[in-house]
């Protein structure tokens, strides 16, 4: 933990966190139960195809979530564990990339300490934020090996930098942190950790978060 008077105890950390994940699955669970609900309650050929459909999408959408929060959030094995960057780019895509948003990802293939790659992850979700309507999140390195840190450019329409994301991302704010807020104070502390504060700044039609 940072010290920072406030601050939430590794505890109540870890419990803000759990509320973030389980936000997270709650709809796409959901929707595999109602699927289930009209298998059960319907014999029309037409209704149960359309469970069918919605059940496998949103198992879909539930695995890759769950491979997703598993690095971003989760412990990814011991203490000074690297994840390669193409396990990295295959959760992004499949948790963050859809009909709406795509991702260029121009970062090398490599190891890279875990903290580093969670950060990376956790940078990632608050970009797509910027961009409601969709568009495009390119990542692109900053500097090289182990040191590296990330550059992520939200280009879309009606780009905006999401509502209290900027203070959040201050661990010097961290009393006001709740289940809603914790996951970019969670980015603020992996950034920490690796020796860097993280940015984001309003480009004309895009939003760029950085580490610095």
């Amino acid at each position: 933990m940072s010290g920072t008077p406030g601050a939430p105890d590794a505890l109540d950390l870890a419990a803000l966190l759990s509320s973030r994940v389980c936000h997270d699955l709650i709809n796409p669970v959901g929707a595999i139960v109602n699927g289930l609900e009209v298998m059960d309650s319907s014999n029309k050929a037409e209704d149960k195809e359309f469970a069918l459909d919605l059940i496998r999408k949103s198992a879909v959408s539930t695995s890759a979530r769950l491979q997703f929060c598993r690095i971003a959030y989760g412990a990814a094995g011991s203490a000074g564990t690297q994840i390669d960057l193409g396990d990295a780019q295959k959760v992004a895509r499949g948790h963050l990339e859809d009909a709406k948003t795509k991702i260029t990802w121009n970062l090398p293939h490599m190891l890279l300490p875990k903290n580093r790659v969670k950060l990376l992850l956790n940078m990632m979700v608050i970009a797509q934020q910027a961009i409601p309507r969709g568009g495009e999140l390119v990542i692109d390195p900053l500097g090289e090996g182990e040191t590296m840190g990330f550059r992520i450019r939200a280009v879309g329409q009606n780009a905006r930098e999401p509502h209290g994301i900027a203070e959040q991302l201050n661990p010097e704010n961290a009393a006001s942190v709740t289940a809603h807020a914790v996951q970019p104070y969670y980015t603020a502390l992996l950034a920490q950790a690796c020796g860097f504060k993280v940015s984001m700044t309003k480009e004309d039609d895009s939003v760029v978060i950085a580490t610095a």
